[in-house]
Parts: structure tokens; sequence; C-alpha cells
């Protein structure tokens, strides 16, 4: 028996606002998208067009809030870049850095549902 990573789930506020950062911030494509017949949930698949990984986000039409808890926001999902410096200013220009550590050479960036999104160099 074998087991391969297959995606990783956001549910997100508002998804169109999320499906525009992710292709501005990191050039994901949504791959896929299911709707319930009753308009109760949207999910959008998205690609980074190299790997078969990819980033699930889950609209709900019935959540009452207007933000996810998102506890102390240890998780992340991390990325690579083969381009540390031009990665760093189209974020800085974005606006969305939300944490540096220099010492390490990474930083994150926050989506429009405050999750962190790692990046890193390619080594």
């Amino acid at each position: 028996m074998s087991f391969k990573f297959a995606h990783y789930n956001y549910n997100v506020i508002d998804l169109e606002k999320s499906l525009r950062f992710y292709e501005e911030a990191l050039g994901l494509k949504e791959v896929r998208r299911k709707a319930a017949e009753d308009g109760s949930f949207i999910l959008c698949y998205l690609g980074d067009g190299e790997t078969d990984f990819q980033l699930e986000l889950t609209w709900l039409r019935d959540w009452e809030k207007d933000c996810y808890n998102l506890g102390d926001n240890e998780i992340h999902l991390a990325f690579t870049t083969d381009d540390m410096e031009a990665a760093h200013k189209k974020h800085q220009d974005m606006g969305c850095i939300c944490y540096e550590n220099p010492g390490m050479g990474i930083y994150f960036i926050s989506d429009p549902d405050g999750y962190w999104l790692e990046i890193v160099p390619a080594r």
C-alpha cells in the first residue's frame, strides 16, 4: 500500500478574490471545479502547471461568519521560487508580506483569508 499527496484545502470567504490572489501572487490556475447542485458549496482546485499537487479552495454559501478562525496560524503551505528577489518585490508591491526571516532566507505572505504561505528559495 502507498500514499501520495493529492491536495491541501483552505476554506475561503470570497472565492473570486482568492482565485485572483493565488493567480497574481503565485501563478496558480484553476484546473477543475465542483459545485453542489443546490449551490451550497464550490470547490476550486488550483495547480502550478508543473506538479500534480493541488490547492483546493472551498467556498461555503451558508458560512455565516466574516472570517475563519485560524487559531495561532501555525500551519502553512510552502512554495519554492527560482528568483527570491523578484518574488519578494512582487509580494512587497502587492502588500501581502506578513513575516520575514532574513536569517533563514524566507518570508511569508498572507492570502485574503489570512492563511500564511511560505516562500523559500529553490535549492
